[in-house]
């Protein structure tokens, strides 16, 4: 079989006219190397403006071309040129606009563009393998779409040596397209071992001399550190090795700044396209992520995006921001198989002179036309499920709470998803199977489109409500089907009126008192930014603030964005040890109900190997009215995270416990062993005891 090489461009827009192609006719086995390729008449050009999505109308039309090498496979659209490793499907070189690699051709084949994974056998210790396949093969071929498979196979030699996953990583190319598309399928069969799986992403490394201008949204981009600024010398480490103080930075402007990866964190529902631009030439490399449905987790998961690498990263599971609660775990016996994406990488050009901001612009406008277009209709696995065989849910979501009004109340912005049937809150460690959220209007009407086939359980929350709604039958989701749920109604936990509340339930500390960072360790990015909280260090500001004695709140007189510290952590003392803290909360009851039963609602929004111990009038008391044991493992504070996993405790304090006059409410965190242990609370409220409802 042979292959004609015909119009490549070398024009550093990609443009393919007259002035910029040549004819050449050879064999698959004489084809050009990836590095011919990239010489290709790459000091030539046309001197035409390149345009939106980099298409020119001369090569509208241009057929997209195949070329197997014994080591390489090169797709071409005449606007990108990927080469892929053979059988490994490892993206070794992206030559576009002129640019004979995109990627960071100094390192090595397998650390350019590549899937990974994170994984562990059974009580052993976790292993790190980029995905390489061992079979190549043409899936589609014509004029419209190249689609490429790279399989790895498992069988039982390869027992603790490679995950027990059959892997096939898929990569298209369309007609036109100003970049290309790549997804995965891991399978599991029921008769292999088991495993536990802790991250698999796709990540890319651009050459770092080029691409130094980060952007993930439109208030969190900028100039960024080379990744020798964080070496010996250059960088101090602070206090985990992600971490970095720029010391003497080869940028001088940066100097005084700290770089750290979990700063850029994201989550899954803002999280549709970030990466990075290229001053001169201006060129942009921007990784797309249509959708949420593979990714695990639900909506508020966060995770990593771009980083200083140049690294760039689709995350599909992590158990950043969440720990082992997250149950990674496929078991003997348990087939399983996911669908992994696509994902879309797109380049995008602006002539020089321009502003190079204006490729962000245009990346957002490329998500946009990516997000209406899911699912796609192009990928060729049946295992990809196409638009016609999914189906529908709709409904409205009201809220009932007897002690806010006799009516129901519309859930306005409430979040309501299908997700595999689970316990209530279930969905916010699920990862093995898919999940389909969206927000309800202000009237709590809601539709999920495009929903796989399978059976689910529908789950929501409401911002502004405490708890998580789950209905409990399950829903069966069949191809086209367009399933009406009429009125839901969720009943939130409530067993009186409100005393006192501190904080907004909406699953965030965002809303307490966030420090000012040391001014010695800042990222200028953050300051008074909206995520301010993503400051580095920000937990050792608890200490100055409070280096004796605790934080006490007055209900009636404290305000929680000014006196409500956002984390509760421990404190560093001065022989470099640390202990633990006790909060006091102190509020007037002018009257006590002594048989009654008071109810004391505690919503945690992030929880890093700690305790809750409370108590009530008596701090010396032995045992604790109530304690949560050792929980969380989010390291939420240490990372940056606003929140990790949402837990709701109630807590029921008898009328005797209580007096007429002050009362005092003692929430202590015993454990203290690292400086990141604590706790980040969403909101607290005490409800008296059962009284007649409201009328109105």
């Amino acid at each position: 079989m042979r292959r004609t090489l015909q119009s490549i461009t070398g024009c550093l827009g990609g443009c393919g006219c007259a002035a910029c192609t040549r004819d050449v006719t050879d064999s698959i086995s004489d084809c050009l190397k990836p590095r011919d390729i990239q010489k290709m008449d790459a000091d030539t050009h046309c001197g035409q403006q390149v345009l939106q999505n980099n298409i020119c109308p001369a090569m509208a039309h241009q057929a997209v071309r195949l070329y197997i090498q014994d080591h390489h496979v090169i797709l071409d659209s005449g606007i990108v040129q990927v080469t892929l490793s053979k059988p490994g499907g490892i993206v070794t070189g992206i030559r576009y606009n002129g640019i004979d690699n995109l990627l960071e051709y100094r390192n090595k084949e397998d650390n350019r563009g590549y899937w990974d994974i994170d994984w562990s056998p059974p009580g052993g210790n976790g292993i790190f393998d980029v995905i390489r396949g061992t079979s190549f093969r043409v899936v589609v071929e014509n004029e419209e779409q190249i689609e490429l498979s790279f399989l790895r196979m498992w069988d039982f030699s390869l027992e603790g040596k490679y995950i027990p996953l059959n892997i096939d990583k898929r990569f298209i190319l369309l007609r036109g397209s100003s970049g290309f598309y790549s997804y995965a399928i891991y399978e599991h069969l029921q008769e292999w071992p088991e495993f536990s799986l802790g991250t698999t992403r796709f990540t890319f490394k651009l050459r770092k001399e080029m691409f130094r201008y980060m952007a993930m949204a439109d208030n969190r981009q900028r100039h960024m550190p080379l990744p020798e600024d964080r070496s010996t010398g250059r960088g101090q480490p602070l206090a985990y090795p992600e971490a970095v103080l720029l010391v003497n930075p080869t940028d001088s402007v940066l100097s005084g700044e700290v770089d750290d990866k979990y700063q850029y964190s994201c989550e899954n529902k803002d999280l549709k396209v970030h990466g990075w631009l290229c001053y001169g030439p201006p060129v942009g490399f921007w990784l797309i992520i249509p959708s949420d449905e593979f990714r695990s987790c639900g909506p508020v998961k966060q995770n990593l995006t771009s980083h200083v690498g140049p690294t760039t990263l689709a995350v599909f599971l992590s158990n950043h921001y969440a720990g082992k609660d997250i149950n990674t775990y496929v078991g003997p016996n348990e087939p399983w198989k996911k669908v992994f994406g696509p994902v879309f990488i797109y380049l995008n050009s602006a002539a020089n002179g321009n502003d190079p901001l204006w490729l962000w612009e245009d990346a957002k406008i490329q998500m946009m036309s990516e997000v209406q277009s899911w699912p796609y209709s192009f990928p060729a696995s049946e295992d990809f499920q196409k638009a016609e065989h999914r189906g529908r849910v709709s409904g409205r979501l009201l809220v009932r709470d007897r002690y806010v009004s006799n009516d129901y109340i519309s859930a306005n912005g409430a979040y309501v998803g299908l997700a595999p049937p689970g316990d209530v809150g279930s969905w916010q460690t699920e990862w093995k199977d898919y999940q389909f959220w969206t927000t309800a209007d202000e009237d709590g009407y809601f539709s999920i489109k495009h929903i796989r086939t399978s059976n689910y359980n529908l789950y929501a929350w409401v911002p502004g409500f405490i708890g998580d709604y789950r209905y409990d039958a399950v829903v069966t989701i069949t191809s086209g089907c367009d399933i009406e749920m009429g009125d839901l109604v969720y009943e939130p936990p409530r067993d009186g009126p409100i005393l006192w509340e501190i904080g907004i339930p909406d699953r965030s500390a965002a809303e307490f008192y966030i420090p000012d960072p040391d001014p010695m360790c800042i990222n200028k990015l953050l300051v008074n930014h909206p995520e301010r909280y993503r400051q580095y260090g920000l937990w050792s500001r608890y200490a100055e603030m409070y280096p004796n004695e605790d934080l006490v709140y007055t209900i009636g007189v404290s305000d929680y964005s000014k006196d409500w510290f956002f984390a509760h952590v421990v404190r560093k003392t001065d022989s470099n040890t640390y202990q633990g803290t006790t909060w006091q909360i102190k509020f007037q009851l002018g009257k006590v109900e002594k048989s009654g039963s008071y109810k004391l609602r505690v919503a945690i929004a992030s929880a890093t190997l700690a305790e809750l111990q409370i108590r009530v009038n008596d701090p010396q008391a032995n045992r604790p009215l109530f304690t949560t044991g050792l929980i969380g493992r989010d390291n939420a504070i240490a990372r940056h995270g606003i929140h990790g996993l949402y837990r709701l405790y109630h807590v029921n304090i008898p009328g005797t416990r209580l007096i007429e006059g002050e009362n005092t409410i003692f929430l202590k965190q015993p454990r203290c062993t690292s400086p990141f242990q604590g706790f980040m609370y969403d909101y607290i409220r005490l409800e008296g005891p059962p009284e007649g409802l409201c009328s109105s």
